[in-house]
């Protein structure tokens, strides 16, 4: 929130001029009442709502879901979208998640040595999310839908 006068925002503890040309001291501001300050001119108005930088340029005005190629001079490039940046997240949060059971994979695979059914689970679980997650982050078609979609995981371990 803040103090305006003529669209101009005043800051709190530094003296200022109406368009009148009266001066006003760098304590006024706290010191005066919501009726000296209307009389003046003065307004207060509220902060603009913050937006989630993850999803948002700016209030209204949501980042794009999808990539887009350009080419430019002839060398194309690609700006990932939404969408392909969630869906590396889930793949690396689903990596980060089995790479500390990745060692009982491979002791399985180079001497069989039986991989315990509670950590299979476990697994399987992560991988069901993951799959799940990327397929509901790819069917999204607004961005209010991605955000439901990620305020909706479940890594449960």
């Amino acid at each position: 929130m803040a103090f305006y006068l003529n669209g101009n925002r005043l800051p709190e503890g530094i003296g200022f001029t109406d368009a009148e040309g009266n001066s006003f001291p760098a304590n006024w501001l706290n010191l005066s009442t919501e009726e000296e300050k209307n009389s003046v001119g003065i307004t207060w108005v509220a902060d603009p709502e913050s937006v989630d930088s993850r999803f948002y340029w700016d209030t209204d005005l949501p980042k794009a879901l999808d990539d887009k190629t350009e080419t430019v001079d002839g060398k194309e490039y690609i700006t990932k979208g939404l969408k392909s940046n969630f869906v590396a997240q889930v793949k690396d949060t689903a990596g980060k998640l089995l790479n500390a059971t990745d060692w009982m994979v491979i002791r399985k695979t180079e001497r069989s040595v039986d991989i315990p059914a509670e950590t299979v689970a476990k697994r399987a679980a992560i991988v069901a999310e993951a799959n799940r997650l990327e397929t509901a982050i790819n069917a999204t078609t607004t961005v209010e839908a991605l955000i439901e979609v990620l305020n909706a995981q479940n890594w449960s371990e």
